[in-house]
């Protein structure tokens, strides 16, 4: 298998910054990439690298990249809510497909946070080299995925949910007790494969690594948004979105059927598809979720 990694310069005003990614296959074969964008934010890529598999059975080169402030890219601590935005990681992304040289023939699969940040790309003004876009497990509003959260959280007991909502009253949510009860949570909500996979345990710690990005724009839990992004809704400008595009999600996960039917209804040329099981199908579901996604990029 062909790998390559690489850095490229990012500037941000005054400043540059690194950008690392992987890319698995040949970008000179002629064969169209599909550009991954990992979840968080501030996890790693490190649990999308079963998204190889798309070249080994299609033969599609498919990137990797590290999110500014996580994994092996530039981790930032000194910034606040006005520099950590979306039009951060969009800028980011064009970048990279710049340095690359794929800016005009590009397919894109975002998944979670990345399915957001897909989204917000593709509906922010018309990209004529994206040929097809992947919204995987994502929602098109954070108020839509905070009351799904809670909807999940509330089939738990009443002394779970207040364990939880103690410690984040109480700012002591890297205790023990916390983390054990949001494991609790995430397998059941998250990834179902127990144990996790070791490259979701790895992203996982990238960002506890470094929580900057994901305590900046999302705030200190999943059920307890206060970020920056708290407003953030694409919603109405969906259908702005021209090419062929895929959304997936599972059934018991924060995207659930209510959260994704703005994207259903309004993205016009849209196709869904819905997994068994919870938020990473690639784990979960790994064989039918891979026939779909090859299915969509190189229909018959």
């Amino acid at each position: 298998m062909t790998e390559l990694t690489g850095t490229a310069d990012f500037r941000v005003g005054k400043e540059t910054y690194k950008t690392w990614y992987k890319v698995v296959g040949d970008l000179g074969s002629g064969i169209r990439p599909l550009v991954t964008l990992h979840g968080g934010p501030g996890m790693s890529h490190v649990y999308m690298q079963s998204h190889a598999e798309i070249f080994t059975t299609y033969n599609i080169p498919v990137i990797f990249y590290d999110q500014l402030g996580t994994g092996r890219s530039t981790h930032i601590t000194d910034k606040g809510a006005d520099f950590w935005t979306p039009e951060l990681f969009i800028n980011e992304l064009d970048n990279l497909l710049a340095h690359l040289g794929i800016k005009d023939d590009f397919d894109l699969l975002g998944h979670s946070w990345g399915g957001m940040l897909a989204a917000d790309y593709a509906s922010a003004q018309q990209r004529p080299g994206l040929r097809r876009l992947i919204i995987a497990n994502a929602a098109p509003s954070l108020k839509l995925w905070e009351q799904s959260m809670h909807h999940w959280l509330n089939k738990f007991p009443e002394n779970f949910r207040e364990m939880l909502r103690r410690h984040e009253r109480d700012g002591t949510t890297s205790s023990e007790e916390y983390q054990r009860g949001m494991k609790e949570f995430y397998n059941k909500h998250s990834c179902q494969v127990i144990p996790w996979p070791a490259e979701l345990d790895q992203s996982f710690a990238d960002m506890d690594e470094n929580p900057t990005v994901y305590t900046t724009m999302f705030g200190t839990s999943e059920f307890n948004l206060t970020g920056s992004m708290i407003t953030w809704d694409v919603t109405d400008r969906l259908d702005r979105i021209s090419c062929p595009t895929l959304v997936c999600n599972g059934h018991e996960e924060g995207a659930q059927d209510f959260v994704v039917e703005p994207f259903i209804e309004k993205i016009p040329k849209v196709k869904w598809v819905k997994f068994k099981k919870s938020h990473i199908p690639f784990y979960e579901d790994k064989e039918y979720y891979f026939k779909a996604i090859g299915a969509f990029l190189i229909p018959i």
